[in-house]
């Protein structure tokens, strides 16, 4: 990465528009390297004890490595693949992990047509992190804006600003169709672990084994199928076992020992957690339905 920067003089007339392009620059910044480089303006630079407020709005696109972002309003790790988008008037500071560095493309720019596309669209206050991964479009529409400031020809602001338009478009779908494409993967693996459970629900397996299965974290995936079925996975599984019992309470005089044996569970617990959810012990339930 060829490193540089540029601050644009802004005179009367660039004022006036609707959007002014104020900066931009890309930094290969190495590992166990001090962060931001000292040679930027003392208006941009800034220290992470007490961070900085822009008086404009700055695209950053972290191409390679990761670090940690927190303004105001988030606190989220920075990976590879990650746009920033930093809001005006906002406190806020990031940095690269020291044992990875990064690679930053920026461009900074204000103007009344950017307040009102970012209003009317979904880069609300408190978003500023867009995973949305490497994109070969986006690295263009950067080596453009990286290429036209340099060469700082007659317009150069107007072209500059189309792009920053075009980036703005693109990086709202492209987050768009990344959620998406999350969400498709959590309602597939949370279908995997349902068939899983319905599978085996006969059998001594646990939520923790389903998520080894999954090859995903415990943790994770607790916290996600919780959300999508509004139950912890551990939850999903009794559901599943006390009503598989109810089918078989309902076949037959077998002992529910034999029932609790078949289940995975010693009778003891299996009668707790029977009279937990059902509201009354096995052999009540069977009288109940008219057996022994």
């Amino acid at each position: 990465m060829d490193n540089y920067f540029l601050y644009f003089p802004v005179g009367e007339r660039e004022g006036s528009r609707g959007l002014t392009v104020l900066n931009t620059g890309c930094t290969r910044i190495e590992k166990n390297s001090s962060y931001p480089p000292t040679a930027h303006p003392s208006h941009h630079n800034f220290d992470w004890t007490q961070g900085r407020v822009l008086e404009e709005y700055q695209l950053i696109y972290i191409t390679h490595g990761g670090g940690l972002f927190e303004s105001e309003s988030c606190r989220e790790e920075i990976t590879a693949g990650t746009v920033i988008l930093l809001q005006p008037g906002e406190r806020h500071r990031y940095r690269p992990h020291p044992d990875s560095g990064w690679d930053e493309a920026w461009v900074g720019f204000r103007g009344e047509l950017v307040d009102h596309l970012l209003r009317e669209n979904p880069f609300q206050p408190g978003k500023a992190l867009f995973h949305i991964g490497y994109n070969e479009t986006i690295v263009n529409l950067f080596n453009d804006i990286h290429r036209f400031s340099r060469e700082e020809k007659p317009g150069y602001q107007p072209v500059i600003s189309g792009v920053i338009i075009y980036l703005l478009g693109l990086i709202h779908a492209e987050s768009r169709q990344s959620r998406r494409h999350a969400a498709d993967r959590v309602e597939m693996m949370v279908n995997k672990a349902c068939a899983l459970f319905r599978e085996r629900v006969c059998e001594k397996i646990s939520p923790e084994e389903v998520a080894q299965t999954l090859e995903v974290s415990y943790s994770l995936f607790r916290k996600t199928f919780k959300q999508y079925m509004g139950m912890a996975p551990g939850q999903y599984l009794i559901g599943l076992r006390i009503q598989k019992a109810k089918e078989l309470l309902g076949e037959g005089d077998r002992l529910v020992k034999e029932i609790a044996e078949e289940l995975s569970m010693d009778a003891l617990t299996f009668c707790k957690i029977f009279k937990e959810k059902v509201g009354m012990t096995p052999v009540e339930y069977r009288r109940g339905m008219g057996g022994r």
